[in-house]
């Protein structure tokens, strides 16, 4: 065997081989597809991707590209290649996932290495690593931010969160402070990609006074510049923040949820996450806007983020691998699931993209100091790979995924407005119109519901009532142009139409 040949068949180039292998086929079926949710807006109707000169310049009305310039530039990038055809942005979604598995995998497997950790871990650092990095890629939970490619925005985000502290962690090892630069310029990617990435340059500094340093003090003082460079990406971030404002009044105060009922809210959207990420079932696209307003209903939640949270301030002072596993968790959901009202979801699976490998981390770790090793704990992939390949089938046509969020969520207008349109799309016209009206019934006010109605309406043939829809569509939202263009076209078609 020759000595080039030799790290192509060590033990972690064949794990990272086996985590790419098997991560590939839980995503085989994933390269069609229709445009969903937000889908639309950031591809075919964003005009900033079919010219690079613009395409560092995202719009500004709220799309999951807003203010997140290095995502807006990979849609344009794939516009250049394929135009609208969807394929080319799923593969470019899964070599992203793809990318950040790896990067899992190398940021544990170092980390288990390290000095601190060594005399436990050293000697299955590879295999821990290589479970947890195989288990969170295959996870059902993924999908939202694989499948769905307006989420590129969070594992995007995800891979250079990863990346910055693989960065950190190899100039840890290797005292190669090239290291640094590049864990810094994939802070800054991470900036110009979603604004979750605010907390890598805190986790980063616990991460180095935990595993190395031994407090923030040293830390601070032997890489001052690196934390000076990291802490300059907040100004990247701000910039960005200040120009979207607050993501066409989806974010922030003024909106119809208060930051306290956000919080409550929360507290069961987080006991949610956790209860998925141990059994996956079921899944839901869209939950809404769904609310909660007193204690009593988010008690359990409360009380369990309330044991977690002290137990992770209690692991953080006593400098303890823990503490960092349970500030990775909550520091990467706080952004969104905290006190900040985003109005548009109040629940999401997409953020636990990267909050996930903590929950996995800590399974192995526990099934490891149980004595179970962690090559057998890999075998729990197998059930969720295949719970991801039947996922991925949801996505196919749209309508499966938008009637599970209707069956699971009926007081949930929106999820009606996407289901009629899905049946649209099917040539389902009277289910279509079952649906927006529906969705008109839980909200009358949502112009989005009577526009789509007309839509259908008029290719059933009825064009009273079509133009009724469009009018009212206009009424409740004078500056759309939709409904405007709808109705000109319709009385272009039917000139006897007042």
């Amino acid at each position: 065997m020759t000595a080039a040949l030799r790290p192509l068949l060590s033990p972690p180039s064949r794990v990272a081989l086996g985590l790419v292998l098997l991560t590939l086929l839980a995503y085989c079926d994933n390269f069609s597809g229709v445009y969903l949710f937000d889908d639309a807006s950031v591809i075919p109707e964003n005009a900033t991707i079919r010219h690079f000169s613009t395409a560092l310049f995202p719009p500004t009305n709220g799309t999951p590209v807003s203010g997140r310039p290095l995502v807006n530039l990979t849609f344009a990038l794939d516009y250049a290649s394929a135009g609208a055809a969807v394929g080319v942005y799923h593969v470019t979604n899964l070599l992203i996932h793809l990318l950040a598995a790896l990067a899992l995998f190398s940021l544990v497997r170092r980390t288990l290495e390290l000095p601190a950790t060594a005399l436990r871990y050293r000697a299955a650092a590879t295999e821990i690593a290589g479970t947890v990095a195989l288990l969170w890629a295959v996870h059902p939970l993924q999908t939202e931010s694989v499948s769905y490619l307006a989420q590129r925005a969070e594992s995007l985000m995800g891979l250079f969160y990863l990346l910055t502290l693989d960065g950190l962690v190899r100039a840890l090892s290797t005292g190669n402070r090239l290291w640094l630069a590049a864990s810094t310029l994939a802070c800054l990617a991470g900036m110009a990609s979603k604004e979750v990435m605010i907390s890598a340059p805190l986790l980063a500094l616990l991460f180095d006074r935990t595993f190395v340093a031994g407090s923030f003090a040293a830390a601070l003082r032997q890489r001052t510049a690196y934390y000076a460079a990291l802490a300059a990406t907040w100004l990247l971030l701000a910039a960005e923040m200040i120009h979207v404002g607050n993501r066409g009044n989806a974010v922030g105060p003024g909106l119809k949820i208060d930051s306290w009922h956000y919080a409550l809210t929360q507290c069961h959207a987080i006991l949610l996450y956790l209860g998925l990420a141990l059994w996956p079932h079921p899944l839901t696209f869209d939950y809404g806007t769904t609310t909660f307003t007193t204690w009593r209903d988010v008690l359990p939640g409360a009380l369990l983020l309330a044991a977690l949270g002290l137990a992770t301030l209690y692991y953080i002072r006593r400098r303890s691998a823990f503490g960092f596993v349970g500030a990775w968790f909550f520091a990467i959901l706080a952004p969104s699931s905290s006190v900040v009202p985003l109005a548009k979801q109040t629940l999401a699976e997409h953020r636990m993209y990267l909050p996930l490998a903590a929950v996995v981390l800590l399974v192995v770790l526990g099934l490891d100091a149980a004595g179970l090793r962690a090559r057998r704990t890999a075998l729990l992939a197998a059930p969720l790979l295949v719970l991801t390949l039947l996922r991925n089938a949801d996505y196919v046509n749209g309508v499966t995924i938008w009637e599970q969020s209707v069956a699971r969520y009926p007081d949930n207008p929106r999820a009606h407005i996407n289901l009629g349109t899905a049946y649209v799309n099917a040539g389902q016209l009277p289910r279509a119109v079952d649906q927006f009206q529906a969705a008109i019934r839980l909200d009358p006010t949502i112009p989005e519901a009577r526009n789509n109605l007309g839509v259908a309406e008029n290719q059933l043939g009825q064009t009273a009532a079509a133009a009724a829809a469009f009018r009212e569509a206009l009424r409740l939202s004078p500056g759309w142009d939709k409904p405007q263009r709808n109705l000109d076209d319709l009385r272009h078609a039917h000139p006897e139409l007042p």
